[in-house]
């Protein structure tokens, strides 16, 4: 895998999507503490260990270890998970603990240890470094092979009929526990773990959701957050409506750096209104966001396509497509799907059977102003990935509820907010919706940047800011 530094103009397109991808479809409703077995039964349950210490493979400078967590932390299931936990082996570290997560959901957090301590060198002076693989995903990842070959690392790749409701079916009833609310639930038995009383915690793409949520669940567990390519706690929109009205701004954002002379977003609802392929456009544009915010050629081929030369941009959506290739190791779709689609806020209820749901959706974008989805159009807001793969995803039993809890204001501890200006994988709009929600937020648009912007932007400015304010200095 290469980073964002070793990819050329022509090549960016089509590199699977890395450190931080989408984000999308992150949304939960769950704000309630969970409960241990132990908790509800009265009695101490046993504190939560570390084990098997030894150094993590091909991560020089990092230790790996083994934490055994509850598959159910309600206790009303029984079994037990393994979590592999890295961090860095120097454990100086008068800052704390700062405990990075990683995006998706699906992407583990180990295979990335010596890349995250690479980019971010300075801004973790004083902290010990730690990540791991969430529930289902790296060597414990939710497997799904005829999903994953389907969609690979995309959240709003359309795949086959049947073959999301297939995946759920080869996972089984089990699924129900790979939620948000149960890593929540993960992360605080690793910090009792480590005797740690506060983390820092930083986040991209859902990884901000996972940290919003830790944050509600245990305000005083925490000493401060960065949230980088923001997931509002609301949860994603299953129609993408933010990221289909933010298309026009980004398209123009670029149009403008390379003085193309046209009015691009015109061009792109002249080209959905002609081919009827908003989908696999808005896909298209996704992926670019996320690994190349310049979108190399995307403006060209949008531009001949209206004028009935569509040969560039169907290169373009199949070099994406290739380029979104990837294992379940590197981000599982079976965690991925059973995460969103028991938290999605949808406008439909969990129980409800397909049909029902469709029912729903349509209703939603039938009453969505045209302004709220140009340049796209409402085919392209029902009928994307991310919608069209949790309308088949079967309800467990006994159905999920989201408890319906209203969007809550953050703790009062000091909050970074970061948004690239061209992400349309976590729209700039998500941001500012969270940051309205944090006391001690303050939000950082970067200019011209895509998604996970403090790995990813070019300008330097980014990486001193994170570093002052991670070092308390504001």
């Amino acid at each position: 895998m290469r980073d964002d530094a070793d990819v050329g103009p022509r090549q960016a397109i089509l590199v699977p999507i890395a450190l931080g991808l989408c984000s999308s479809g992150c949304g939960a409703h769950h704000h309630a503490t969970p409960q241990t077995a132990a908790t509800r039964a009265g009695t101490a349950a046993p504190r939560p260990l570390l084990t098997g210490a030894h150094p993590c493979p091909s991560q020089p400078g990092f230790t790996c270890s083994t934490l055994r967590v509850p598959l159910d932390h309600a206790g009303q299931t029984g079994g037990t998970l393994a979590l592999a936990i890295g961090a860095t082996t120097a454990r100086a570290a008068p800052r704390g603990v700062l405990l990075f997560l990683t995006g998706g959901p699906g992407q583990p957090g180990i295979p990335f240890l010596t890349r995250i301590k690479k980019r971010l060198r300075a801004a973790l002076a004083g902290y010990r470094l730690l990540m791991f693989d969430q529930r289902g995903t790296g060597a414990g990842a939710l497997r799904c092979p005829a999903l994953q070959a389907a969609a690979g690392s995309s959240d709003l790749a359309t795949v086959p009929a049947g073959t999301v409701a297939a995946c759920a079916s080869r996972l089984g009833a089990a699924r129900r526990y790979y939620s948000t609310a149960e890593t929540v639930a993960d992360i605080d038995e690793l910090r009792t773990a480590l005797g740690a009383p506060r983390l820092t915690l930083d986040g991209v793409s859902y990884g901000t959701f996972v940290a919003e949520r830790y944050a509600l669940a245990y305000p005083s567990h925490v000493a401060r957050m960065v949230l980088d390519s923001v997931v509002p706690q609301a949860g994603a929109d299953p129609l993408y409506r933010a990221a289909l009205s933010g298309s026009s701004r980004v398209l123009r954002s670029v149009c403008a750096a390379q003085r193309c002379g046209w009015d691009p977003a015109g061009d792109l609802a002249a080209v959905v209104a002609r081919f009827h392929d908003g989908p696999e456009v808005l896909n298209a544009l996704v992926a670019s966001s996320v690994v190349a915010p310049d979108y190399p050629g995307v403006l060209a081929a949008l531009h001949a396509a209206r004028a009935g030369r569509p040969a560039a941009l169907q290169d373009i959506l199949t070099s994406v497509r290739r380029g979104e290739a990837a294992t379940s190791t590197f981000l599982s779709q079976g965690l991925h799907e059973s995460t969103i689609c028991l938290e999605l806020a949808s406008p439909w209820d969990p129980a409800q059977p397909r049909g029902q749901r469709a029912t729903a959706l349509t209703a939603l974008a039938a009453s969505t102003p045209d302004a709220d989805l140009y340049p796209f159009d409402r085919a392209t807001a029902v009928h994307n990935g991310l919608a069209q793969g949790c309308l088949g995803w079967p309800p467990t039993e006994p159905p999920s509820v989201p408890d319906g809890s209203p969007a809550a204001p953050l703790p009062p501890v000091p909050v970074l907010l970061l948004s690239g200006e061209r992400d349309l994988s976590t729209p700039l709009a998500w941001a500012r919706t969270e940051a309205e929600l944090a006391p001690q937020g303050q939000l950082l648009e970067v200019p011209a940047a895509g998604h996970s912007v403090q790995l990813r932007a070019r300008d330097p400015d980014v990486r001193r800011r994170l570093a002052r304010f991670l070092s308390g200095a504001q």
